[in-house]
């Protein structure tokens, strides 16, 4: 023990207590890592897009939403485990389905799957739809393809715009559309690019609303009315948004809706939140 300036500073064994050099105070705490500062501040996003969300005004429409942020590998969900009716984004997978058909023959979609595919997805076209879904199978056929692309709560009706379907699955069609472990390959996933890149101007809503200028927008969207659900209507987006610094994945799906044209302006207000407050 010595003295140091009339107070006592207990040297360790081993140490040196003649050295000044040795008699200082414990080091400060490092304090949270980058990694930590990251985390705190995504999970005060999450919260504050959570509280967001829940003000949302809908007139009695309900909405889900789920999102990937491919680059970051950041993923949320908002009711993301609930079930909607698909209306036509259900084009989507059978899009999928198609071309992961002619890659199994170890071929390229043929020019009769092509005439069917491209209307159906750029014009949301519904006879092209019955009868490329019909081509490949059906319900059983595309069934069985949604176990390889992974769409595990996502149930497929004979009448395939009353499929349904989870935020979180359609986010998992998307990334099919992108990933390189994914069981599309890349000349199927240029296919699928090209076609949700190109749909008719009057269809370019939902997803689309959140790129900004130099981004590029894949989107297809999903409405219908039945007077099963009171004259109510169904309206879904679901896409990716990319450029060189961004690759996010979006799904809203919402039922309940007054009108088209209210379900449309819902599913971008929520888009336009998850990209606000999670700032991809």
């Amino acid at each position: 023990m010595v003295l140091a300036g009339g107070g006592l500073i207990y040297v360790g064994a081993g140490s040196s207590g003649d050295d000044p050099a040795t008699i200082a105070s414990s080091p400060s705490p490092t304090g949270p890592s980058a990694e930590e500062l990251a985390a705190a501040e995504r999970a005060k996003r999450v919260k504050q897009l959570d509280a967001a969300l829940k003000k949302v005004t809908t007139g009695g429409a309900e909405f889900s939403v789920a999102v990937l942020d491919a680059k970051t590998g950041e993923t949320y969900a908002y009711r993301g485990a609930t079930k909607y009716d698909t209306a036509s984004i259900v084009k989507a997978d059978i899009l999928a389905c198609m071309l992961l058909k002619a890659q199994d023959a170890d071929r390229e979609p043929t020019a009769k799957e092509m005439n069917l595919a491209k209307p159906m997805i750029q014009l949301s076209d519904n006879n092209a739809t019955t009868s490329l879904f019909q081509r490949i199978g059906g319900k059983a056929a595309v069934t069985k393809c949604n176990k390889r692309l992974g769409l595990t709560a996502t149930t497929i009706d004979v009448h395939w715009g009353l499929t349904r379907t989870t935020a979180a699955d359609q986010i998992k069609l998307l990334t099919a559309f992108d990933s390189p472990e994914g069981p599309l390959d890349e000349e199927s996933q240029e296919t699928a690019f090209d076609l949700m890149t190109g749909v008719d101007e009057q269809q370019d809503w939902g997803v689309p609303s959140i790129a900004k200028a130099g981004e590029t927008a894949t989107v297809k969207n999903g409405w219908d009315t039945r007077d099963a659900d009171g004259g109510k209507w169904v309206v879904n987006t679901i896409g990716r948004v990319t450029s060189d610094d961004v690759d996010v994945s979006v799904a809203v799906l919402s039922h309940d809706n007054a009108s088209q044209e209210k379900g449309m302006a819902l599913v971008e207000k929520v888009a336009k939140l998850t990209r606000k407050y999670l700032k991809y």
